[in-house]
């Protein structure tokens, strides 16, 4: 990517938080990765998060205008030809669809970050929606070219958690150390109300570390509360260090916003309030996965009912194993590559599999890899798999896709109808392609495309218990993980998926 610039236009302040800023961190980092030097735009801010982001290389060019105004996106527009930016990130609620045309009209190239469709209309060439709740029907007021990176394959998380992909977490029997992080700012000072529920757990031993963000302006406040806890609660404010704090904790206390991704990725068990609005969503979905405890709103937090619920968990090492389990399993820590990769326009294309296309799904068959994961293990011969694939495509009832990469063939995937609105799918991605994050965007683009060009209503999956890489894909395909099962007599985990008009509302 040499030396281009990339131009980040978002704001921090006490009311909207740090979360905006930090995501888009993680995405400054990946293109400095990659050669690439960042500027933040912001008319908002604070001292600590104007530190940190100098502490990463990033300039700061201040904008002298109402966050979202007219007069915002002109200065944007002309900071942007100054630096000559070949990319422009707008991260924020106030940046609706006539900022967005402005700044298109000038002939940059823009990427919008958002949680729930709040422009209306989409004037970008990217967008990007990081939440478990993320969907293609947000987004249905946008231009033909507009390309949508939805879901957690695209989980923006900062350098510092690179390392900690592959880390693997040890359940304690008795959960004792705790963290605690209520986000950046947390104007409602919920970290008190937590630190209350917390002292009402009568667990002997237990320890308390306690984020403060640099915009939270009840720091003194709960520095004496800290005080006076006999040395078992520790403040950190200002922290650079996050992933070892997570590492460190057996369970965490946390606002449902964009740190819940980051607990996931270090598989730690957690209960989540929401502090704001958009939090919600995120908090009943990840409760409804089974993945954290929803305790609620900020608004009216009960600090027994929550001590309750906290507790029944640190003394369960069964439900939190569960819990890290299924965290893991939802987010893989290069969220950020994938976007980079989004807007360099790497992505793959879909086709039908056609008569050349024999021998190469033979060998993609006949991979060892595959082989183990298959429920019948034996390398396949060259007049089966010929007699097989021709059969397969004579089928109606059968549906091979190929996908490429500029023309290179990357993986396939396999609709079988079972039933008069149902399918099973088979999916295999060839070896140098693996561990990047083409099996569940396969999954999730080839069903989406299933479900609209045949009546199929219903998607299943059925994964040899144990292959947790293929587990992990279909989850963040949005698959919902089903009762165990056998199939020839192999332990098997079933997966499933609705179409979008048939699930309940």
């Amino acid at each position: 990517m040499d030396s281009r610039k990339l131009l980040i236009r978002v704001d921090a302040n006490v009311k909207i938080g740090t979360g905006h800023v930090m995501r888009c961190l993680a995405l400054a980092q990946a293109w400095q990765d990659r050669g690439g030097d960042v500027v933040f735009a912001m008319a908002e801010s604070s001292a600590g998060i104007d530190e940190r982001l100098r502490l990463e290389q990033a300039q700061i060019s201040r904008l002298d205008a109402m966050p979202g105004s007219a007069d915002d996106a002109a200065q944007t527009a002309s900071l942007a030809r100054e630096l000559q930016a070949d990319w422009a990130v707008v991260d924020g609620y106030h940046f609706d669809s006539a900022y967005q045309r402005f700044l298109k009209d000038t002939g940059l190239q823009l990427l919008i970050i958002d949680d729930y469709d709040h422009a209306g209309h989409y004037s970008v060439d990217v967008v990007v929606n990081q939440n478990i709740s993320a969907k293609e029907s947000l987004y249905t007021s946008r231009k033909k070219y507009t390309r949508l990176c939805l879901g957690l394959d695209y989980v923006l998380l900062r350098r510092e958690f690179k390392v900690w992909r592959d880390w693997k977490r040890e359940i304690a029997p008795v959960a004792k150390k705790i963290l605690v992080t209520m986000g950046g700012s947390d104007p409602e000072n919920v970290t008190s109300a937590v630190l209350r529920a917390m002292r009402l757990v009568d667990i002997d031993g237990v320890e308390l570390i306690v984020v403060v963000g640099p915009g939270n302006p009840n720091g003194e406040m709960l520095e004496q509360e800290a005080a006076g806890s006999n040395g078992l609660t520790r403040l950190c404010r200002n922290v650079t260090n996050i992933p070892e704090l997570m590492s460190w904790a057996d369970f965490a206390v946390s606002a449902a916003g964009s740190t819940c991704w980051e607990l996931c990725l270090l598989g730690l068990p957690s209960a989540v309030i929401d502090i704001a609005e958009n939090q919600r969503p995120i908090a009943q979905a990840l409760g409804q996965d089974g993945t954290a405890i929803h305790l609620g709103s900020g608004h009216g937090f009960r600090p027994d009912e929550a001590a309750a619920k906290v507790k029944a968990l640190l003394l369960s090492s069964t439900a939190r194993s569960s819990m890290s389990e299924r965290a893991r399993r939802l987010v893989d820590g290069r969220g950020a590559e994938r976007v980079i990769a989004a807007m360099r326009g790497t992505r793959f294309t879909l086709r039908r599999a056609k008569d050349g296309d024999c021998e190469l799904l033979w060998e993609w068959a006949n991979d060892p890899d595959v082989r183990t994961a298959s429920f019948e293990g034996n390398a396949i011969c060259w007049q089966d798999h010929d007699r097989w694939f021709k059969a397969k495509l004579a089928d109606k009832n059968c549906v091979i896709l190929i996908a490429e990469n500029n023309g290179v063939p990357l993986g396939q995937i396999r609709f079988d109808r079972t039933l008069d609105y149902e399918a099973e799918i088979d999916v295999s991605i060839a070896r140098k392609y693996r561990g990047k994050g083409y099996a569940s965007s396969l999954i999730a683009t080839a069903s989406e495309r299933i479900f609209v060009d045949t009546d199929v209503r219903q998607l299943h999956a059925w994964i040899k218990a144990g292959n947790s890489a293929s587990e992990s894909a279909f989850e963040r395909a949005r698959f919902k993980r089903c009762e165990a099962a056998y199939v020839k007599g192999a332990p098997t985990v079933h997966y499933t998926r609705i179409r979008a008009q048939d699930q309940p509302q």
